[in-house]
């Protein structure tokens, strides 16, 4: 059998993954903090005939070899950690990171989770939370008798009571990682630390080395739609190319089939 049909039935089967994460990013294009992923490819094994440098006389050694490789397969799935575009909502528990940092929430296991999501709320104890309800890692709550709030540049909570008093409830800490694109996603725009990612380093918004949080803005996805449709059409074609690479073997092989006809 031809080795073009495996060779070219890796490339469409990474076509189809390739398709499958573009998909994903564009259904969270409006995705409050998400952050794309790239899929990133490797070529496989070679079979080697000769290898360059073979001596085929004496004192004359090839220049070049002969190797043909057996496709392609995928190492990674990348997740870009590059900021997305800010929208200002005029909504005082609304805040985004300007820069490196991720919000900590704790999960009812008790273990911390991370998140760039910053549409926060607060639930029946006045404490902040996130869309889904969990509670962020410090505990921050609000005073029931608060008038108003609002988010400082170092995460610091204030809050202003009915007689005008403003006093400081609390300061969101950020946490940031090594290697951000280690961690792993595991839905409701949460992220966990890997092995991959480091553990995570936790300090105060503004500090070297964490961004500053922006109170009354959000940070949208990082997804640029012509960008994902124009990978979308090169992956389209590229998975055709590969189904007429087989066609082209099969065709080949019938050629060779009616010659002992």
């Amino acid at each position: 059998m031809m080795r073009a049909f495996s060779t070219s039935a890796t490339g469409m089967m990474a076509q189809e993954t390739l398709v499958d994460v573009i998909a994903n990013n564009l259904a969270n294009v409006n995705t409050t903090g998400f952050k794309r992923s790239q899929v990133e490819f490797q070529d496989l094994l070679y079979s080697k005939v000769n290898e360059p440098g073979t001596e085929i006389a004496p004192g004359i050694n090839t220049p070049t070899g002969l190797e043909v490789g057996t496709g392609v397969r995928l190492a990674s799935t990348l997740r870009v950690f590059s900021p997305g575009q800010v929208e200002n909502t005029g909504r005082s528990l609304d805040i985004s990171i300007r820069g490196n940092g991720f919000l900590q929430v704790l999960m009812p296991n008790g273990e911390i989770r991370y998140t760039r999501d910053g549409a926060l709320q607060t639930n029946a104890n006045g404490q902040l939370v996130t869309l889904t309800g969990y509670q962020l890692s410090p505990a921050i709550a609000v005073p029931t008798d608060a008038a108003s709030i609002d988010i400082g540049l170092d995460g610091g909570v204030n809050v202003t009571d009915s007689n005008g008093v403003r006093s400081v409830v609390g300061t969101i800490q950020l946490a940031r990682f090594v290697n951000p694109s280690g961690l792993t996603s595991l839905g409701d725009n949460l992220y966990a630390p890997t092995d991959g990612s480091g553990p995570a380093v936790t300090g105060t918004a503004g500090e070297e080395g964490f961004g500053t949080i922006q109170g009354g803005f959000l940070e949208k996805s990082n997804v640029q739609m012509v960008t994902e449709l124009v990978n979308l059409i090169t992956a389209q074609r590229a998975y055709e190319i590969n189904s007429r690479a087989i066609r082209a073997g099969d065709e080949m092989l019938r050629e060779t089939n009616n010659i002992f006809r």
